[in-house]
């Protein structure tokens, strides 16, 4: 969830950040991982149509799952943080399943697992393949991670797209892969807050940066990508909103984290292009993509673009939807035809 060049960043004043930097990749590995195991769709919980989570404590130490200490039928716990994380999943459930009919993240029930207060002030959370995982925050430069609940749909829809595109996370694909957890974090916010296309604020992270921070709104902006953060601690906000603008670099897995910032420019000009509720229109064809078998895992912008196009016109015809998508694409300068 936060950027590598973020955290490298923070590595200057904090060896903490150092050591989550380290465990990117880590993380990364694991959701690859999950995947090459063939992990099977559904086991267990298979067809459920309610969520079943559960929570576990890692007691800041870098271990999962760490010790149970919430389960689907039991009360409001003690721990805030609990809480937030059983929330943030039910959250996401309800629009995957509510909205697009998916039933949890493998689209066949999966139990929903997260593991809250791991490692000591750890600067992120991540999805490992299996479970969600906050860490606390140094309550300085970041706080707990799981305040903001597009951070958690960010981590989970990372799953969604293990089980159906897996697009490859490294240059564009990896961006687009970025991207797509960015479109249905925002989605899970504004579907949980009934806000509208216009409504909304488009940011990722809002709420997560602590008082360290002298000037940031959040972690990314997909209305104005680019001016999310400009801080001495943070440095300023690198991503581009259009692809003349686009970061060739090796870092970040070829700026996965930074270029992603220009399919989520189409992608909110397509919605507020259609008005009305995000998830409805627009999110139903970004999910048509990721769902629909045709999206390859090294696709480029221009590929997911093309799709989306087609997406539009085989769901709604070719009108508004469909030209409205052609004219987000070509605004960010993305062939999308």
């Amino acid at each position: 969830m936060v950027p590598p060049h973020i955290l490298s960043n923070l590595a200057e004043r904090h060896e903490h950040a150092r050591r989550t930097l380290d465990h990117d990749d880590t993380h990364r590995t694991r959701r690859l991982d999950a995947v090459a195991r063939g992990l099977t769709p559904g086991e267990p919980g298979a067809g459920a149509d309610k969520p079943r989570r559960t929570i576990y404590d890692a007691g800041h130490q870098e271990t999962v799952p760490g010790t149970k200490v919430h389960e689907e039928s039991d009360g409001p716990s003690q721990d805030v943080s609990v809480n937030r994380a059983h929330a943030g999943l039910g959250a996401t459930f309800d629009l995957f399943l509510k909205v697009y009919g998916r039933k949890s993240i493998d689209g066949a029930g999966l139990p929903l697992d997260a593991t809250v207060h791991y490692g000591e002030k750890y600067d992120n959370a991540f999805w490992d393949g299996e479970r969600m995982v906050f860490g606390d925050g140094d309550g300085d430069l970041f706080l707990d991670f799981t305040i903001s609940v597009d951070v958690i749909g960010h981590e989970l829809t990372h799953g969604v797209t293990q089980y159906t595109a897996n697009l490859d996370y490294q240059g564009q694909s990896g961006a687009l892969n970025e991207s797509v957890s960015d479109v249905f974090g925002s989605l899970i916010k504004q579907y949980a807050l009934g806000q509208s296309a216009d409504e909304a604020d488009w940011l990722i992270g809002s709420g997560l940066l602590g008082p360290g921070i002298d000037n940031g709104t959040a972690l990314r902006s997909m209305k104005a990508p680019g001016t999310a953060y400009d801080d001495d601690v943070l440095g300023k906000d690198p991503q581009p909103a259009k692809m003349k603008d686009y970061v060739d670099t090796e870092d970040d897995n070829g700026g996965v984290h930074i270029n992603s910032g220009i399919p989520n420019h189409a992608f909110y000009l397509y919605a507020t292009a259609l008005g009305g509720n995000a998830w409805e229109k627009a999110g139903q064809v970004w999910y048509d993509v990721l769902t629909g078998g045709e999206l390859a895992k090294d696709a480029q912008f221009a590929d997911f673009a093309r799709l989306t196009v087609a997406a539009a016109r085989a769901r709604y015809g070719a009108g508004e939807e469909h030209d409205a998508a052609i004219k987000a694409w070509t605004q960010v300068g993305v062939t999308a035809q």
